[in-house]
């Protein structure tokens, strides 16, 4: 036992991406001792930043932008000045046109014209009259219902099966309402309407970035973590998770067992219950196997010359090439590149773990990537020196009809555990932006340790979170903001006609 006959085992945090990460630096940073888990060699989980051959990029883009104060405050006090203000530049890429995005009318008839924006009109007309006639299930009726048929079928279907792998019938309308809720075609024709007028300005132009990638932050975070002396464990995949009267009583990672005093993971939902003994009841078992993901992969090509493009990244509408989007690195930072007669652009490619695109080689993959670039017209095969392949499994949650319903079981079970948490974006089987993985994150913690009582599943369940601004009460400190927690003195897919965020 510990002082005061407080019980002297760790916390335990499983997983060290952004919302782990966050649990661990406040665990440690309130003199709580803490073990941090992490299957992988790097930090950083989806957000890490990968370096080859002196070239950084990401695996997809990480803007940081929050509406919460207290993410924000976490943010600045772990990178500071590293941390850039970049404005924002983006544009889709249909039927061979590059399309500003957020949208510029005189842009968008240019380049689909004034007919085919007549009929997206109509067709918004059309859905207006039929409104709320029945409440939308699937994001195709959701989006139809909000903005007509017609841009559905021109800038929403093709990309959305693109990225998730199944048809838009077959993905729940409460993706829709999370990810691009407070979008409406009304609202899109004013935007586009004043962005041609005179200096509009909107924080989503603008975000924060760090100098040298998303990495920077997490692994200044685990530094910190370590520092504060807490525990760091790299290439310690969980094993198992023994519970005891209700309780979690250690964690197998390893080969080692460690009696715990508290377990915050934000390991997938489907792997913590296949991991726990004694098992999961067999309807548990059941709904965990069916929670499904779509994965990822990034080909990172190194090219030669100028610059390709200024943007951050495009969202690639063509059903021609497998791409789904490509970053510009450089346009995030210089700092990502090691000199200046070159860029990194990352392919960005969507798949299922297993498929044929999954099972390719890297050869095969740098090779797509490069006739991809050129077929778009951005890059001719000579430029691409170099090329390197990341796959990420479990990159994002599937909202399928049956998921809701999955999560729902599991969560009942897991209420029944008093000393684990989930958090973060697998944890929660919820399609969280960083800043929300981190919100769950600072919750857990404040659970844990001062006996409060946040449903870590509400965090981010409104969708207009991030339009609205809605404060986030209990703002964060670096010296706890609760006497229990207190110890020494001492922060896709976004809203948008694209339908998936760089985040």
């Amino acid at each position: 036992m510990g002082e005061g006959g407080r019980r002297s085992e760790p916390y335990a945090v499983l997983g060290a991406g952004p919302a782990g990460l966050t649990a661990g630096y406040v665990l440690a940073g309130a003199a709580r001792p803490v073990v941090v888990f992490e299957a992988d060699q790097q930090v950083g989980g989806l957000a890490r930043t990968v370096e080859r051959d002196g070239y950084r990029f990401d695996l997809g883009g990480h803007r940081f932008f929050t509406k919460s104060g207290e993410v924000q405050r976490l943010w600045q006090e772990v990178l500071g000045d590293e941390l850039l203000v970049r404005g924002r530049m983006s544009r889709i890429y249909w039927r061979g046109r590059f399309i500003d995005y957020p949208l510029r009318l005189t842009d968008v008839v240019r380049k689909i014209g004034p007919v085919e924006l007549a009929r997206c009109s109509a067709s918004y007309a059309l859905a207006l009259a039929r409104r709320h006639r029945k409440q939308p299930e699937t994001f195709e009726e959701w989006v139809c219902d909000r903005f007509g048929r017609r841009l559905f079928e021109l800038f929403f279907q093709s990309y959305t099966e693109k990225v998730w792998g199944v048809p838009t019938s077959e993905i729940r309308a409460e993706w829709a309402a999370q990810r691009i809720r407070t979008l409406s075609f009304a609202r899109v024709v004013r935007a586009a309407l004043l962005r041609d007028g005179a200096g509009v300005h909107s924080l989503i132009d603008r975000f924060e970035y760090p100098r040298l990638g998303p990495g920077q932050m997490w692994e200044a975070m685990a530094a910190e973590i370590v520092g504060a002396g807490g525990e760091l464990r790299l290439g310690a995949r969980v094993e198992r998770i023994e519970l005891r009267g209700g309780r979690v009583s250690a964690v197998r990672a390893a080969g080692e067992r460690v009696a715990v005093e508290h377990v915050i993971s934000s390991l997938a939902l489907r792997d913590i219950v296949a991991l726990v003994d004694p098992p999961a009841p067999p309807a548990v078992l059941a709904a965990a196997r069916g929670l499904r993901y779509r994965d990822f992969i990034t080909v990172a090509l190194v090219v030669r010359g100028e610059d390709l493009f200024p943007d951050n990244w495009i969202y690639i509408h063509d059903p021609d090439v497998l791409v789904g989007r490509i970053q510009n690195f450089r346009a995030w930072s210089e700092a990502m590149v090691p000199d200046a007669d070159g860029t990194c652009v990352g392919m960005e490619y969507f798949c299922f773990e297993g498929d044929e695109l999954w099972r390719a080689s890297d050869e095969e993959l740098v090779a797509r990537a490069t006739r991809e670039l050129a077929a778009i017209g951005l890059a001719s095969a000579e430029r691409v020196a170099l090329g390197h392949v990341v796959r990420v499994p479990k990159a994002y949650p599937i909202y399928d009809g049956d998921y809701e319903q999955r999560v729902r079981t599991i969560r009942a079970w897991l209420e029944g555990i008093a000393n684990l948490q989930q958090i973060g974006r697998n944890g929660l089987h919820r399609y969280n932006n960083s800043d929300h993985s981190m919100l769950t994150a600072l919750r857990a913690v404040e659970n844990a340790c001062a006996g409060s009582e946040h449903d870590l599943w509400a965090v981010n369940c409104d969708g207009a979170y991030h339009e609205e601004g809605r404060a986030i009460e209990q703002p964060y400190r670096r010296a706890p903001v609760t006497p229990a927690l207190r110890g020494p003195d001492e922060d896709d897919l976004e809203p948008a006609v694209a339908g998936q965020s760089s985040e």
